[in-house]
């Protein structure tokens, strides 16, 4: 199993429950509303007042959104199915940190570290640098200590950590993140009884006449009828 399909399934057994450039720097903030908040569905006037607030602001420089898009594609590579930029992972961790103050030092406080690093090493910026020289800087940041506590990590792993979870929070809760994961919610299926084998396996068979009434497809849409005694009459 390759590393996106372990995240996939990471995902899909959590359903994305917790959290947690061709960038939106260069889009109007008319395009990144329209990108970030398709969907308002739930939400009270004075929430989507603050929405809209938040959407018309800028927090992330341009460099600190490239930085993200470049450390988004590393945690997660584009495939067939689309990108991190598809997804709008970048405007939804812009989003994220202006709708949670608390996010924004360390965000902006590891860009700062990944770049101190990358200019003690390779004298440039980390966006500036090769995947592999990244890769060799993200390498040392992206496992915790097991005998640490979350908080008592060393502050750019809790870097890392936070943009990944972000990352995926971001791409796997997108229209073409919930597509890759093939999760269809609550939608109705169609059961037509118990595998034969299985009821051969245990000497068992369905009555012929409640099969008729209960495992005919071509009526899975009537409503059953039931006489006084609550016997099912069809």
């Amino acid at each position: 199993m390759d590393r996106r399909e372990s995240i996939k399934s990471l995902v899909l057994g959590s359903l994305v429950g917790g959290l947690a450039l061709e960038s939106c720097v260069s889009d109007s903030k008319e395009e990144l509303t329209a990108k970030v908040w398709e969907h308002q569905y739930g939400r009270t006037p004075e929430e989507k007042a603050v929405d809209q607030k938040l959407l018309g602001e800028q927090f992330f420089t341009p460099h600190e959104i490239e930085t993200i898009t470049q450390l988004g594609h590393l945690i997660l590579p584009p495939n067939e199915n689309g990108s991190i930029l598809d997804a709008g992972v970048p405007e939804f961790i812009e989003f994220m940190a202006k709708d949670y103050p608390g996010f924004q030092e360390p965000i902006r406080g590891g860009i700062m570290g990944l770049d101190h690093e990358s200019n003690t090493r390779f004298e440039k910026v980390f966006t500036s640098i090769t995947e592999v020289e990244q890769k060799t800087i993200l390498d040392e940041i992206a496992f915790p200590n097991p005998e640490l506590s979350p908080s008592e990590q060393p502050q750019p792993i809790q870097f890392f950590s936070l943009i990944k979870n972000l990352v995926m929070t971001g791409y796997f809760t997108s229209a073409i993140g919930i597509e890759e994961l093939g999760y269809v919610g609550n939608s109705p299926n169609v059961w037509d009884g118990v595998p034969q084998d299985v009821l051969d396996d245990h000497g068992l068979a369905y009555d012929p006449e409640w099969i008729a009434k209960c495992v005919d497809q071509e009526k899975r849409n009537d409503v059953a009828q039931w006489d006084n005694e609550g016997n099912l009459i069809s």
